[in-house]
């Protein structure tokens, strides 16, 4: 397939241009100008670079890119990811918030559907646009199934900080760094914060409002995205794609 046919499809589907963000979305770096593979990963790291070019792949999909906003010296780290990317000719992709809040292939709609949340709805906003989803189980949930459901969901164990009720009906997920909607969630009643990253600074909020948080992972809340645009790009164009796992434990 014609990479700049691609990256035009993704701008589209992803809406690139409406969403506000520190990252620099879209196609950060251009490689060979027909795609033949297509590689996912949550990270633009050297060795994710590395693994890409050892599987053959022309075209890679990261919800964490290289660029965020600012002009960086390309020294160090930087010279090699590039040199690396141009040594193998793959065309990098970044897409971070517009892949969260994506209502098909987003890290929050593909997480929260597999955890069986139901009636979803637009959650916490960050510059006027909701970033994360909140719903309903059909029926009340044990806190610490859910933490274990979400454990065999992406491998790793989850974190329970447990503010609230012991029985969940209803939940918000905020894939990532997502410990700021805290208080968000507690203002619009919810029994359940379901996020990626724990910071110290926000230990004691679910003990104060009353509601519970489970961490599970930054890192690991966020490979279902990138997983699942690129099924999607199988689907409508057949390019085959791989999943490059290079987990932070973060």
């Amino acid at each position: 397939m014609n990479r700049d046919e691609l990256v035009r499809w993704l701008d589209a589907y992803l809406k690139i241009d409406e969403i506000p963000d520190a990252s620099l979305n879209g196609l950060q770096v251009e490689g060979k100008p027909e795609v033949q593979k297509v590689g996912a990963a949550v990270d633009a790291s050297l060795k994710t670079f590395e693994d890409a070019a050892l599987q053959g792949v022309d075209f890679l999909i990261v919800h964490h890119g290289l660029f965020w906003g600012q002009v960086e010296p390309v020294i160090g780290p930087m010279k090699r990811r590039l040199s690396r990317l141009f040594e193998a000719g793959i065309s990098l992709y970044a897409a971070h918030l517009p892949l969260d809040v994506h209502p098909e292939v987003g890290n929050n709609a593909v997480l929260a559907r597999a955890l069986g949340l139901a009636d979803l709805a637009p959650f916490g906003r960050y510059q006027g646009v909701a970033i994360g989803l909140k719903g309903t189980f059909p029926t009340a949930q044990r806190l610490h199934d859910v933490a274990d459901l979400l454990g065999r969901l992406t491998g790793m164990q989850a974190l329970v900080h447990q503010g609230g009720s012991d029985l969940i009906k209803t939940a918000a997920v905020v894939t990532g760094s997502g410990s700021s909607f805290i208080k968000d969630a507690a203002l619009e009643k919810l029994d359940l914060l379901i996020t990626g990253e724990p910071k110290h600074a926000a230990f004691h909020e679910p003990f104060e409002w009353g509601i519970n948080v489970i961490y599970a992972g930054h890192y690991d809340t966020e490979t279902f995205g990138v997983k699942a645009l690129a099924e999607k790009l199988e689907a409508e164009f057949g390019l085959p794609w791989t999943f490059l796992d290079h987990p932070t434990g973060l």
